[in-house]
């Protein structure tokens, strides 16, 4: 295959990592294919706003043994790998064009994952040198990289992203044998979050990650609580969810023998794990105060902020006029744009008076009206 024939290939494979795509159903934010076939990915702007990058592999030649990729060592299929020349020269004749505003890396494991990542940070030390590109470059870390090749791809990217894919040791030998929770996976993700702490070296550089939703069998709860630990022990920039996809990987895989949703429910589940992170990054919610099923899931049928509050009818119904951000936040259909028109509403010395003047009443703004009140304004201030 030439260049351009591998890149198309590749750069499909790369789908079935979504550690840089928004989880919504659709719209802006969203990923999309080009009119050439090639994957074009979201990404938030420094300043707001967002653009779009080329995503696609270097490789799909794979050591590995992940028994949900279908790029693992022991599968037979059409195989390439592109030079780092190859990956900068056809990045950079889509920047001229304008089409993408950066680039998002990744790539089997080639050989080792040293040379994986020797192989990857040429592409962007090309980019960076040769051709000047200062835009956004996300890099991917393989699992079991030295500490020198995570360093180098730091002082070359703008993101990092290390996949964690499962939330617990047992869940993760469930997918592979040759891979280590703690010196694969954990261990990289604490040392880039020291070297990309407040004041350190690299502090500009986001990290993030993705779990693998439903392969190994793992509960909701787990991957809820690891996902608050990543954020409030590691500083992670973002996580992502992405559901396994049934037919890809081993038979026995615990997720190919027991997941019992069918394909809308699985998308579902991820949906869902989406809307809690909301609530953590957002909301100020806890691990803790998430509600789950009896069996350690999240409901498919309701939203979890809507369970949470009708778990606590205590707390409600709550003054527009009086609560201050936090409490606000709480009400279901209330989101930060919500709360932020009603502050600015209450900082002009205006009464909030009914849900009606907050917006256009859709059905998401209509879930707030059984849990609101309008009292008389000036008992807080907008916290």
């Amino acid at each position: 295959m030439d260049a351009e024939q591998k890149l198309a290939l590749l750069a499909d494979a790369s789908r079935y990592d979504v550690s840089c795509a928004c989880g919504t159903r659709g719209g802006a934010d969203h990923r999309r294919r080009g009119r050439d076939g090639l994957w074009l990915y979201p990404v938030s702007l420094p300043r707001g706003g967002t653009s779009v990058m080329l995503k696609t592999l270097l490789s799909n030649a794979c050591v590995n043994d992940c028994r949900y990729c279908p790029f693992r060592s022991d599968r037979d299929f059409r195989r390439c790998t592109l030079a780092p020349e190859e990956v900068a020269r056809a990045f950079m004749a889509y920047v001229r064009q304008k089409k993408v505003f950066g680039l998002f890396l990744s790539s089997a494991v080639v050989r080792d994952p040293d040379h994986t990542m020797d192989r990857m940070t040429a592409v962007a030390r090309i980019l960076r040198g040769r051709y000047q590109f200062d835009g956004y470059l996300h890099l991917k870390i393989i699992p079991g990289a030295s500490d020198a090749a995570i360093e180098e791809a730091l002082s070359l990217a703008n993101t990092v992203s290390l996949n964690v894919e499962a939330p617990t040791r047992s869940a993760f030998r469930a997918l592979t044998a040759r891979k280590d929770y703690d010196r694969d996976i954990v261990g990289p993700m604490r040392l880039i979050s020291r070297l990309t702490g407040r004041g350190s070296r690299y502090a500009g550089v986001r990290q993030m990650t993705q779990f693998l939703v439903g392969a190994a069998g793992e509960r909701d709860a787990e991957i809820v609580k690891a996902t608050f630990g990543l954020y409030k022990r590691l500083g992670l920039g973002r996580v992502y969810f992405s559901a396994y996809q049934r037919g890809l990987g081993d038979p026995d895989l615990p997720g190919e023998r027991n997941e019992p949703r069918g394909p809308d429910d699985v998308l579902m589940r991820e949906h869902r794990l989406y809307q809690v992170d909301w609530l953590i990054r957002k909301y100020g919610f806890t691990d803790e105060e998430i509600p789950f099923e009896a069996d350690g899931n999240l409901s498919l049928d309701a939203d979890p902020k809507e369970l949470w509050a009708k778990a606590h009818p205590e707390r409600f119904p709550i003054d527009v006029n009086g609560a201050d951000r936090q409490e606000l936040l709480r009400v279901p259909g209330f989101g930060p744009v919500t709360v932020k028109r009603i502050l600015a509403l209450r900082r002009d010395g205006q009464r909030v008076r009914s849900i009606e003047q907050l917006g256009r009443l859709g059905r998401r703004l209509a879930k707030a009206e059984g849990y609101v009140k309008f009292g008389r304004a000036g008992r807080r201030t907008c916290a």
